[in-house]
């Protein structure tokens, strides 16, 4: 019994096809929003983070591993609720005694609630002097807000950005302790 000799193309054009989908990718990350790029590799390659007590208020979440300038480092994940539905549930929360909401405006319409259901995102803490930011992308016609870090992040460190409250009559005040603090969150 012979062994065909197909095998051995169809191997050769397997990898001619992986090599031209690398050549295309390639090609496609230079031409791409990278925002979609970079939360897909945070979907496959998530940061390791932990959630413990915070110096700055309660609870913080904290690098486990060394992050970068400029990665992703995880994504606010909630019930998107619009405003009407974040009123109701800020006073429903108020009357239940819950001290904190974690309630994350996208945009005027659209408000991520993770106070019941969400992931570590919410335990971040304010800092006026943050090492990291929040920013809205669409990915598949979504939005969603991604926390990015702005500087590199040693293990240990507190993961922190700043809330940008709107400013009102009645005052917020800021515990992060950074040297150039505002003293208030709004």
């Amino acid at each position: 019994m012979s062994i065909p000799a197909q095998p051995h193309a169809s191997t050769r054009a397997g990898s001619e096809r992986r090599s031209e989908q690398r050549r295309l990718l390639s090609s496609f990350t230079g031409s791409c929003d990278s925002d979609l790029l970079k939360f897909n590799q945070l979907k496959f390659r998530k940061k390791k983070l932990k959630f413990c007590k915070s110096h700055i208020h309660d609870w913080g979440l904290f690098a486990m591993e060394p992050i970068a300038a400029d990665e992703m480092v995880i994504e606010y994940v909630g019930q998107n609720i619009r405003q009407v539905i974040a009123d109701m549930r800020e006073k429903r929360y108020e009357d239940e005694g819950i001290g904190s909401s974690y309630m994350f405006r996208v945009d005027h319409d659209t408000i991520i609630d993770a106070t019941k259901c969400g992931n570590f995102a919410r335990f971040i803490n304010h800092s006026c002097n943050p090492n990291c930011y929040a920013k809205v992308i669409t990915v598949e016609s979504q939005k969603k807000i991604v926390i990015y870090s702005k500087q590199h992040i040693s293990v240990n460190e507190e993961i922190t950005y700043d809330y940008k409250f709107p400013i009102e009559d009645v005052k917020i005040p800021c515990l992060c302790g950074s040297e150039n603090c505002r003293g208030t969150l709004n």
